[in-house]
């Protein structure tokens, strides 16, 4: 009988099936990292906000972005703008872009419609919609928001179980587009824990923003937090300082945050939501900031993806 299967596990099996054919062939199935090569860290990827380049609803932010140095990827507001990325002429458009500038997009974030959030009848619908743009972009989170009057009272069931309900539902969709949906909340990092693990699916995670724990009451576990979600509950990293660079003194110690993320083996994107007079600030402030983040935030060795000896020739 014949099984069904969907498009990402049959690239899945396929690449299993190269991998074993490499290995059978008596060679690697990848490569081995350059022995000469001096420096085998985790790439450091750094992107920002659509908004903090105050272009939302316009492709020119990805040549903005572009022009920022540092900058690796941009993230992009979905319904933002006349003309959004829930049409598809838009995103193709975004697209076409990013190629132009080697620009990334890894993730995508404002996915309700008007007058949606996470309780609404239309939120499926909403973020159904928001992952297929973001699987045509090649991004690989969108970002849930849900603050304040709209996050969940972790403590009734009531209150949290049409929100599990919703993420259960999501999950499976956003797992095989390969894109994790990334709650961003007023809630504390513990109730986050509980809310992600409540959900238990892998495509469920926290977008942590360091900041804006401080600003919804939860300085004292700002950094703290970091440690009790770990590495396998945050997908993405927001930063910022408000209007000041990350050296400067303000509610969150950036030194230890970024100290925190190293500790837990944190490797994915760290995404500037920063506030600047100009785009000449921007540049300056971004540059700062960059050199902050590469002196506090400890990557790891990345190990050979192949130990040198470990697969011998077939005789």
């Amino acid at each position: 009988m014949e099984t069904k299967q969907t498009r990402r596990t049959f690239c899945r099996r396929a690449f299993a099936a190269s991998a074993t054919v490499g290995l059978l062939a008596g060679r690697p199935a990848l490569a081995s990292p350059d022995a000469h090569q001096p420096d085998q860290r985790i790439p450091l990827k750094i992107g920002i906000r659509q908004t903090t380049l105050r272009l939302v609803g316009d492709v020119r932010a990805i040549q903005a972005a572009a022009a920022v140095p540092g900058i690796d990827g941009i993230e992009l507001q979905v319904t933002a703008g006349k003309r959004n990325l829930r049409d598809p002429d838009v995103v193709l458009a975004y697209k076409r872009e990013a190629h132009r500038w080697a620009m990334h997009i890894p993730s995508l974030s404002g996915v309700w419609d008007p007058g949606v959030n996470v309780y609404s009848a239309r939120a499926f619908d909403s973020l159904v919609k928001s992952l297929r743009a973001a699987e045509l972009l090649g991004a690989s989170v969108i970002l849930v928001a849900f603050f304040r009057k709209n996050a969940p009272d972790m403590t009734r069931e009531s209150s949290y179980g049409p929100v599990v309900d919703l993420f259960r539902k999501v999950a499976p969709i956003a797992a095989d587009a390969g894109i994790t949906l990334g709650l961003e909340n007023s809630l504390s990092p513990a109730d986050n824990k509980k809310l992600v693990d409540l959900v238990d699916h892998p495509a469920v995670k926290v977008y942590y923003d360091v900041y804006n724990m401080a600003y919804y009451g939860h300085a004292d576990q700002a950094v703290d937090g970091i440690r009790l979600l770990g590495k396998e509950r945050i997908c993405m990293v927001h930063v910022k300082n408000g209007r000041k660079r990350l050296e400067e003194p303000g509610p969150v110690d950036w030194a230890a945050a970024l100290a925190a993320l190293s500790e837990i083996g944190y490797e994915g994107w760290l995404v500037y939501e920063t506030r600047h007079d100009s785009f000449a600030d921007c540049v300056r402030d971004t540059q700062r900031n960059n050199t902050f983040i590469r002196r506090h935030l400890r990557m790891p060795v990345a190990p050979p993806l192949v130990t040198p000896g470990s697969v011998r020739p077939r005789r």
